[in-house]
């Protein structure tokens, strides 16, 4: 893990500024909340984060989080704060699109059930009630059907779309999702982008691309610097093992 006084204070800061909206929890996934918080790249990994508001949700509800949200924007961290506020009246429905403040902006979206998963397992309670508590659990067929499906609808779209894999993070995601993805439905267990990093190889995935990513996310040291024309190459690699890959464990567990 790679933590620094710097995450503590953006979350310190962020629950005193969510008092005033008097929340049942607050909660942690991903990086952050998986066992031990030894995925967490400062810097690098999002801090994803979920509310449980007493609700409704209501307009001025809105208005109260953007503030929320403004208030924290001189905080050297700001960017990595994911945060998706639900209700006990609709945090069982996996399907409702919440209330969430993420890349700068306030939308709606669900909460997936890998991330419901996520929270049953190895969340972070940073204050509050525990999510056993307020969130129904995911069952091993659903959170199989999910992640196929996601694979499927939405992954294997995207390969087709050159443009998207000249980038690290679709480079970096597109990858270690695939690895998780192919864990999930087949041992139902969910793994850190660390552990997908080192399944990578066992399930045919250009060893050239792997140890970019770990590069660049861990900071190794004796990893050799990129050639000249290697994001076009990697890119390439990328799409040419992804798209076959995703059609394998979609023909297989779809």
């Amino acid at each position: 893990m790679t933590r620094s006084d710097a995450t503590d204070r953006l979350l310190d800061r962020f629950r005193t500024e969510l008092r005033d909206l008097d929340p049942l929890a607050v909660w942690a996934h991903g990086s952050l909340g998986s066992e031990g918080g030894d995925d967490y790249q400062e810097g690098r990994s999002d801090l994803d984060l979920i509310a449980v508001l007493e609700g409704p949700i209501t307009a001025r509800t809105v208005w109260r989080v953007a503030r929320l949200h403004a208030r924290l924007r001189a905080e050297p961290l700001v960017a990595k704060l994911h945060c998706s506020y639900l209700t006990p009246a609709t945090a069982a429905d996996p399907g409702w699109r919440h209330l969430t403040w993420a890349h700068q902006q306030l939308f709606a979206r669900p909460v997936t059930p890998v991330t419901r998963r996520e929270l049953h397992a190895f969340g972070l309670v940073l204050s509050g009630e525990r999510p056993d508590t307020l969130l129904p659990p995911v069952t091993d067929d659903e959170l199989a059907a999910f992640v196929v499906r996601d694979q499927r609808d939405f992954w294997r779209r995207e390969v087709d779309r050159v443009a998207n894999w000249t980038e690290d993070a679709w480079v970096d995601v597109g990858m270690t999702t695939h690895a998780r993805a192919a864990t999930t439905v087949k041992d139902g267990r969910l793994i850190t982008k660390r552990e997908a990093l080192d399944l990578l190889p066992d399930l045919g995935a250009p060893i050239e691309v792997v140890a970019d990513i770990r590069r660049r996310r861990y900071d190794e040291p004796d990893a050799p610097a990129p050639a000249q024309g290697w994001t076009a190459r990697r890119g390439q690699l990328t799409r040419e093992y992804l798209g076959p890959a995703i059609d394998r464990l979609v023909a297989a567990y779809g």
